[in-house]
């Protein structure tokens, strides 16, 4: 059988469906969990254990027998805790069917196969009686349903089944309780990433539509390690305030519900953002809690713990709201059954009118469906706007013809603005196209610009009025790219508006540059590394089968990361290894190098980072990676609103004073595919004459 998997196609730029092994998806959904991460997570685990044997104990003293309902058993760690702790039996309920397999041998392996029954359903098909999955009810409920927003897994349908049907009243639960702390904040960096600003091009102001403006924004929540966004770029309104807790140990809602938390304004400022994150306390009294605040907002903020399963969340207020130091607000949490939001309002407001209700917001703009939030923060950014303008500025002439090939780009406005005689942008992709057509009508540049929504092979001679294109610009940005070099499609396009350029056009950027460094992760090398034992508990199934998908195709490839949130250090110099001219076809034969990177800086090389540098005219670049050269004391500053490629060794590569260690590399690039293959192979005591 086969399965169809969406990949974007750098020869196109679409995505395109790929039939695959009907064992694809399976390996894709392996290799990309975040299993070794909750598995390395040991502050989890600790406090995990901790609370199971409180619970267990709490049942003992009482002369029950301890029946534990596991649900989302993942490896089956927690109920192996659980019998261990003197648990009588565990029904381990996970609907994921290779996990629920690997459970299986996790739990036959470490001994306790007559204990621990796996159940792989979804928690809310399971059913209680002689005939059922459970044969009684359970008086323990251990979950561990949570994501970054806490319930945006379903864990509140999940617990408000189990309490209905599959668990004892007034059992025992771990977690016991979650709480929801949020803080109100004034922060111009995060809430660039959220609307437009206004942008000065040549003395004219560009402005965003009146429907971008009016926007409540996306309505999934922005989450990101907050502990890496620097105190400096946001200024506190509010105190840490907890906003509403639930007791996983009594029956739960899944309905809507909001929580008004009153509280005086500690500074003055623009409210535009709320930060959250939550905490869960394992025991009733709270003397156990597993906390996911940033470093900044933890109570040992020297030992924080890191993980990638669980981050912090960033929401978006529907508009800006003046708040005034010692002022009293009212902000409202709002939920569903599987997402959160967040609006205030000062107490006078909120006294006329004490009943209103807001809904989810949604957006009405289509901007936020086309511009990802890191797109609005880069197209906010006034250093890299600069550089376009002035690039444009050097290479634009009163008499030329402009046409902008890249999605949803700012770009033909700047062409049009700086005095390009005739503009056209080629916007295929048609969310882009209308966000876009209303931004030029926001600027009264209807009829200026002619947006074209073909794609490039298909644009005849009418298309441009009869006259050829003397200037081809473009960011490049491409909506389906993942992967650095898949806006390498902007030289497909070059190559086919062949026809329609005139002989000396000239094309920005006239060439991208691929760069790649080795580096040392903090922390990030733990989402590949072997787990081997947890806890005392042996889960080297789990590292066998991540192996295993890690070693299925794809999965053998560099992954995108956003480098910004994950602190490295670079052990070796940024190197130059492949570079595309756009003024010239996309070859016909591959484009092949290798060589070798010297690591130069004692510490472990964890693998290696690639990233694309774009040469809009021979002095002006722009990075999506590296933004200043790499010392061997600081982190390496990465560009915040481009994901980087990150190819992950086996194994890291201890680099000494006594050993020189290399990595040796290998690169195509292949046309009829748009796409890099790539190898790398680290090596330790090398000739010290290479």
């Amino acid at each position: 059988m086969k399965t169809f998997c969406g990949r974007p196609n750098p020869t196109t730029g679409v995505l395109e469906w790929i039939a695959e092994d009907e064992e694809y998806d399976y390996h894709q959904e392996i290799a990309r969990s975040s299993y070794a991460d909750m598995l390395h997570d040991k502050d989890r685990n600790v406090k995990y254990f901790q609370g199971i044997r409180a619970a267990v104990k709490r049942i003992k003293s009482r002369e029950e027998r301890a029946v534990v309902l596991d649900i989302g058993t993942g490896t089956g760690l927690l109920s192996m805790m659980a019998v261990t702790a003197g648990a009588d039996f565990c029904y381990a309920v996970e609907v994921f069917k290779p996990m629920a397999e690997a459970a299986e041998k996790i739990v036959q392996k470490n001994g306790f196969a007559d204990k621990i029954k796996i159940i792989n359903k979804h928690s809310t098909s399971v059913t209680v009686g002689p005939e059922g999955d459970m044969q009684c009810k359970a008086n323990i409920l251990i979950t561990e349903l949570f994501d970054t927003e806490l319930i945006g897994e379903g864990a509140l349908p999940s617990y408000e089944h189990a309490h209905k049907y599959l668990v004892e009243m007034g059992c025992e639960a771990v977690p016991h309780r979650a709480t929801i702390f949020a803080q109100l904040v004034q922060s111009e960096r995060l809430w660039s990433w959220n609307h437009i600003n206004p942008i000065n091009v040549g003395g004219v102001q560009i402005v965003s539509s009146s429907k971008l403006k009016l926007c409540a924004g996306a309505p999934s929540v922005c989450d990101i390690q907050l502990s890496q966004v620097p105190t400096g770029d946001f200024q506190p309104l509010s105190a840490i305030l907890p906003m509403f807790s639930i007791d996983f140990s009594c029956p739960v809602s899944s309905s809507p519900a909001k929580h008004i938390h009153k509280f005086p304004a500690i500074h003055s400022g623009s409210a535009q953002v709320v930060l959250s994150w939550w905490d869960i306390d394992m025991v009733p009294d709270g003397s156990i809690t597993c906390t996911m605040a940033p470093a900044w907002a933890h109570p040992d903020p020297e030992n924080v713990p890191w993980r990638d399963h669980w981050m912090q969340c960033v929401y978006f207020l529907p508009t800006e709201k003046s708040v005034k130091e010692g002022e009293t607000f009212e902000l409202t949490a709002f939920h569903d059954d599987y997402s959160l939001w967040y609006n205030i309002h000062s107490e006078i407001s909120c006294s006329s009118d004490k009943e209103i209700q807001y809904s989810r917001p949604t957006c009405t703009c289509q901007a936020h469906m086309v511009w990802t939030r890191p797109r609005f923060g880069e197209l906010n950014d006034a250093q890299r706007t600069d550089c376009y303008i002035r690039a444009l500025q050097t290479v634009l002439m009163p008499d030329d013809l402009c046409l902008s090939v890249s999605d949803g780009s700012l770009l033909p406005i700047f062409a049009c603005v700086l005095g390009a005689q005739k503009v056209y942008s080629l916007e295929s992709f048609g969310m882009a196209h209308k966000v876009i057509e209303q931004v030029i009508a926001a600027n009264n540049l209807t009829g200026t610009i002619h947006l074209l929504d073909s794609r490039p092979e298909l644009l005849t001679s009418e298309s441009f009025g009869g006259e050829k294109v003397s200037v081809l610009i473009g960011e490049p940005f491409f909506t389906s790219c993942l992967l650095p070099w898949h806006s390498l499609y902007f030289w497909y396009c070059r190559t086919a508006l062949s026809q329609h350029l005139e002989d000396d056009a000239t094309i920005m950027p006239h060439s991208a540059s691929l760069f790649m460094v080795a580096v040392e992760f903090k922390d990030l090398w733990r989402i590949r590394s072997p787990c081997g034992t947890c806890e005392g508990f042996d889960v080297s199934v789990m590292d066998e089968m991540i192996q295993k998908s890690l070693d299925f195709r794809e999965s053998k490839e560099a992954e995108p990361h956003p480098l910004w949130e994950y602190p490295c250090w670079a052990v070796s110099e940024p190197k130059e290894v492949m570079t595309f001219d756009f003024r010239h076809h996309v070859p016909a034969n591959e484009l092949n190098c290798q060589g070798i990177l010297q690591l130069q800086r004692e510490g472990h090389c964890h693998g290696v980072v690639l990233w694309m540098d774009y040469h809009l005219t021979d002095d002006i670049t722009v990075s999506t990676g590296l933004v200043q050269p790499p010392n061997k004391q600081d982190h390496c500053k990465w560009n915040l609103y481009h994901k980087q490629a990150v190819y992950f060794f086996r194994s890291a590569l201890e680099i000494t004073e006594e050993k020189i260690c290399v990595v040796d590399y290998s690169l195509t690039f292949k046309p009829t595919s748009g796409d890099i293959t790539m190898n790398f192979e680290p090596q330790q005591a090398r000739d010290a004459n290479i």
